[in-house]
């Protein structure tokens, strides 16, 4: 289990704190995702816990361990997938694959099913350089995964993917967690998180703002709608109401032509938003 307790970061040593008192676990077989805009704190957390950042207040225990005590060993059990592809360009997306895959000693994956698993089996030998930031993006994953790593960071995984490839992405790291890594996930994509995450915490301004299943949080803040889909004479129009509001749907059902009715539950973008009272943005 990872577990992050009341830690804090301060770039400039002034007490501007970029992170403060941020506390949460994550267990094994678990995606946890951390959720904000860009600058709310999200790197600098991941920095810290995969030892980029030095930890300067709190504390980041892998098993009860703490970090400042790991040493090879735990690198052998990371994986870390960043936002800006970070690779060799001028090597093939093979050769890339097998360079990081030396610098283990761990069993690692074959090279070529992960790049097959990525979408880039065709591109195997092509340089890196001549890659689309998506193909880097993909090449930057399937070397997160070359160890079977017991702890996957991902950092907008999906950024910058098509549809087709996103969803591979997406099946690709629930394998992962049901494998048993303990996956932690940063994204400004909510619909990311609420299709993948077992908890969430949203964090803004360097502090959790909430934390919580993705169903729990609906629950807790959200309000559930009822759109109605109706035909006012040559034309389709929609009317929403909120579910409690179950009154004023029967009287408006009741006046209208209605052609589908159907629940809309509120989205964790409307939740971040409501708990925060800031748009989510890039």
């Amino acid at each position: 289990m990872i577990s992050v307790k009341n830690i804090y970061h301060d770039y400039e040593g002034r007490g501007n704190f970029a992170v403060s008192d941020v506390s949460f676990s994550i267990e094994k077989g678990r995606i946890f995702g951390f959720l904000g805009p860009s600058g709310a704190g999200k790197s600098t957390v991941q920095n810290i816990m995969t030892g980029l950042l030095s930890l300067q207040r709190g504390e980041v225990l892998y098993d009860g361990q703490p970090i400042q005590s790991l040493k090879t060993k735990f690198f052998n059990q990371i994986g870390v997938s960043f936002e800006q592809p970070n690779v060799y360009a001028k090597l093939t997306g093979l050769e890339n694959l097998k360079y990081f895959a030396a610098l283990f000693s761990v069993p690692t994956r074959d090279p070529m099913e992960l790049l097959d698993r990525v979408g880039l089996r065709e591109a195997a030998n092509k340089k890196a350089n001549d890659y689309s930031k998506g193909m880097r993006q993909r090449l930057t994953l399937a070397r997160a995964l070359i160890n079977s790593p017991r702890y996957l960071f991902l950092d907008e995984p999906t950024n910058g993917l098509d549809p087709s490839t996103a969803a591979s992405v997406r099946e690709l790291i629930r394998e992962e967690r049901d494998r048993g890594a303990e996956v932690f996930l940063t994204t400004h994509n909510m619909e990311l998180a609420d299709s993948l995450c077992d908890a969430v915490a949203f964090i803004n301004e360097g502090k959790i703002s909430a934390m919580d299943s993705p169903d729990a949080l609906k629950l807790r803040y959200g309000k559930r709608r009822v759109a109605v889909l109706f035909r006012e004479g040559e034309q389709e129009k929609t009317e929403t109401f909120e579910l409690d509001d179950r009154q004023a749907l029967a009287d408006f059902l009741l006046r209208v032509d209605p052609i589908k009715v159907h629940s809309q539950e509120a989205t964790l973008e409307e939740i971040f938003l409501r708990v925060t009272g800031k748009e989510l943005t890039a």
